[in-house]
C-alpha cells in the first residue's frame, strides 16, 4: 500500500504554523485541532521545519516558562524527512522506527498534500492484518 492510500482514509489537511507564530498559538492550535504536531513552513508555504507537542515539553523542560514569550522557530525541528504519496507504507514505517519519527510531511511537486503519523501507519498495518484474516477464515470456511 501507498502513502496515497492512506491519506484518502483521513481528515482533509495539516495544521501548519509559520516560524514566527508564538508558542502558546501553537498549543493553542494543536489543542484545539487534537493533533500532536504542526508542519512549520514559510511564506510561501514550503516546508521548513516541524513541532510537536514532545518539543514543546523538552523546551519547557529546560527553560521553564520563559518558553511560552518565544516562537516556534525556537524549538522547531529544522531538518524534516519528508514523503510522497507513491512511497510504500512499509518502506516509511522502517524510516519512522529507525528514526525515531512520529510524524512525517507528504510532499507532492514540492506543496505539503498531507502528514502520516505512525498512528496511521500502525491503523494501516492492523487493517491489513485483519483483512488476511477475513480472507483466510472465509478460505477454511469454504
Amino acid at each position: 500500500m501507498r502513502i496515497g492510500d492512506v491519506l484518502t482514509q483521513k481528515p482533509t489537511g495539516v495544521l501548519t504554523v509559520e516560524p514566527e507564530t508564538p508558542v502558546p498559538s501553537l498549543l493553542t492550535a494543536l489543542a484545539a485541532r487534537g493533533v500532536g504536531a504542526a508542519v512549520v513552513v514559510d511564506a510561501g508555504g514550503a516546508v521548513v521545519g516541524m513541532v510537536s507537542e514532545r518539543d514543546v515539553v523538552r523546551h519547557l523542560h529546560h527553560r521553564g516558562a520563559a518558553l511560552l514569550a518565544d516562537t516556534v522557530s525556537s524549538i522547531m525541528s529544522g531538518h524534516v524527512t519528508t514523503c510522497s504519496a507513491d512511497d510504500e507504507v512499509d518502506a516509511l514505517a522502517g524510516i519512522m522506527t529507525e528514526r525515531r519519527i512520529r510524524h512525517i510531511p507528504v510532499v507532492v511537486d514540492g506543496k505539503l498534500t498531507g502528514i502520516v503519523s505512525i498512528g496511521d501507519v500502525v491503523k494501516n498495518r492492523l487493517d491489513e492484518l485483519e483483512a488476511h484474516r477475513s480472507q483466510l477464515e472465509a478460505y477454511i470456511a469454504g
